[in-house]
């Protein structure tokens, strides 16, 4: 089991649990847990068990409250090459790990910790959270894929509101305008996220790692281009055990029992 000085890192059931773990701070990313997240990620991709990755963040009133500004307050590092190394690679590795994301909003999701939220393939929001894309209140524009998920979410006038005002959006209007799939009451949130997780990682994983890698490419493709990049995907999806398992089930009328092969 791998350890990490700013995450818990935990593996059930075939689903991997990763927990921003700095409470104390609301969760907000220094380097270590950048740095430690990117090593996560990584290890989580290589890792066959591994069939559904959930991230949360510790305690109950922040998911992640965005970069620890205190470490920029010397000067020594700017926020260009903080990007460069350490966030937009995390963003990078979430949208490419040919497993599914589930981001468990328990709190706050603020500035790049609402970047990463984003990043997420679902998200499953307590009653209690809020995003808030807080860049603006300090001068600064949003980061981190921010400007790429927004306007694809919730349109080009929604996500240039959230960006230009930097205020709070409750789990009521997130769950409206699709910035989250389900809000659930805060009580019931690890329950709800995990019976999702559980039924992900059960499914064929090479099947929606290929729908994830098609979703990216529809983001940026034509109507043609992309017809022939589904029959591409089409053809690796048909060569999988899972392929063979699901036709198998449904010949002989029962349930199938996916492995992720």
């Amino acid at each position: 089991m791998s350890t990490y000085s700013t995450l818990l890192y935990t593996i059930a059931n075939s689903i991997l649990t990763i927990t921003l773990n700095r409470p104390e701070s609301y969760n907000a990313l220094n380097e270590q847990m950048k740095k430690d997240l990117n090593d996560a990620f990584k290890e989580a991709e290589k890792n066959d068990t591994v069939r559904c990755i959930v991230l949360r963040g510790a305690g109950e009133k922040a998911f992640c409250s965005g970069q620890d500004l205190k470490e920029f307050s010397s000067g020594k590092r700017s926020l260009k090459e903080s990007l460069e190394q350490s966030y937009n690679p995390l963003i990078r590795k979430i949208r490419m790990v040919e497993k599914p994301v589930i981001g468990m909003i328990n709190g706050v999701a603020a500035g790049a910790g609402l970047s990463i939220a984003l990043a997420c393939d679902m998200r499953i929001m307590s009653d209690k959270a809020k995003l808030i894309e807080v860049f603006i209140r300090v001068g600064l524009v949003p980061d981190s894929g921010s400007h790429w998920f927004l306007p694809r979410l919730v349109g080009m006038a929604r996500a240039f509101e959230y960006a230009a005002t930097g205020r709070d959006v409750d789990a009521a209007e997130a769950e409206r305008v699709g910035l989250v799939n389900n809000v659930v009451p805060l009580s019931e949130l690890e329950q709800a996220t995990m019976e999702i997780a559980e039924k992900l990682s059960q499914a064929p994983t090479r099947a929606i790692g290929l729908i994830k890698r098609t979703l990216n490419k529809a983001m940026a493709s034509d109507l043609d281009s992309l017809l022939e990049y589904e029959a591409m995907m089409q053809d690796l999806a048909s060569r999988t055990e899972d392929y063979k398992e699901g036709v198998r089930a449904f010949l002989e009328k029962r349930e199938a029992r996916f492995t992720g092969k």
